[in-house]
């Protein structure tokens, strides 16, 4: 529990591309986690982006509750969600807010869901565009990713149909800091992996985030908990299932919580994840003669859709979305 491990630093902007793969591959298999640095996402939009959740989440409950969560967009209440049935029977201390995919302004249909404009003038914007340049990110990011794998191409995850229209979706949270620590089964988010591909977080500063590197096996030892620390204009990134069972795991989901800290915390949480119609089958360079293929080929919008129907019952069959810290 009082354990913190500095993660390796991944410069995104390191014209080096085949050494920046390699400590990626390093990263990947050894954590699951790791920092990102120079991604390119503005700072100064990131402290608008906290601020402006931070206007969101201070409104009174009622105001909340009228963008409350439908097609896994919009607001999702304190205890409402427990990422971890079987270690408490209490939701989880956080509140949180879904903005998936983008649409284009002339679609019929409409699901992303926006507080009024008269309440929150600039929300929607400011949200939007940090939604952009985070996908950017992740999208340079991800070509790294196929490059640490050995693959002949960095393109491979587009040229499989995975980024023909990515079902990223961006998450804001927020943990009250008035949450009684000492309660064993209280937890501002329970020990969980992510969905997807890839996971970026930004944090406002405030520590409670955690996982469990000890070993690779995620049921051995699950009281061991290491702090990620908060490193300044990095995002954590971490490694999700979809991306594990990509890799045959080779690369590894770390399971992560979020402890109550005794005072407020912030964070935003993008997933980056595939194209719905993205056939998700063990990549050739992850497996062999003695390592053969550990899961069928699966529609990525069938296992994600799978994932969350045992999460969220009936809802998680209407559409697709990631698990959070």
């Amino acid at each position: 529990m009082d354990e913190a491990l500095l993660l390796p630093v991944i410069d995104l902007s390191s014209p080096d591309r085949l050494s920046t793969a390699r400590l990626i591959r390093q990263a990947c298999i050894e954590y699951g986690f790791f920092y990102l640095s120079n991604h390119g996402v503005n700072g100064d939009l990131l402290r608008e982006v906290l601020s402006e959740s931070r206007k969101f989440f201070s409104l009174p409950v009622g105001e909340k509750m009228k963008l409350a969560r439908k097609e896994h967009r919009g607001y999702t209440a304190l205890y409402d969600e427990n990422l971890d049935p079987a270690s408490s029977s209490k939701g989880d201390s956080k509140e949180s807010y879904y903005i998936g995919p983008l649409e284009d302004p002339i679609a019929q249909i409409k699901l992303n869901q926006w507080p009024p404009q008269d309440i929150l003038p600039t929300w929607r914007h400011t949200m939007e565009s940090f939604y952009q340049e985070l996908e950017c990110a992740g999208k340079k990011l991800l070509s790294l990713v196929a490059l640490s794998l050995i693959l002949d191409e960095e393109d491979f995850f587009v040229r499989v149909g995975g980024m023909d229209k990515p079902t990223s979706f961006l998450r804001l949270l927020h943990y009250p800091g008035d949450v009684i620590a000492s309660k064993k089964e209280t937890y501002g988010a329970s020990a969980h992996s992510d969905y997807g591909m890839l996971t970026l977080l930004a944090t406002d500063g405030v520590p409670g985030l955690q996982a469990y590197f000890i070993c690779r096996d995620k049921s051995k030892h699950p009281n061991i908990w290491e702090d990620v620390p908060h490193v300044e204009g990095a995002f954590i990134v971490n490694i999700g299932d979809m991306m594990e069972r990509w890799t045959n795991c080779l690369f590894r989901s770390t399971l992560h919580r979020v402890m109550p800290a005794g005072q407020e915390r912030y964070s935003v949480a993008f997933f980056l994840d595939p194209d719905q119609d993205c056939i998700v089958e063990c990549i050739p360079s992850c497996y062999s003669e003695s390592c053969p293929p550990r899961f069928p080929p699966i529609r990525s919008g069938d296992y994600l859709k799978e994932r969350l129907r045992v999460t969220y019952g009936h809802d998680g069959l209407n559409s697709v979305v990631m698990k959070t810290t």
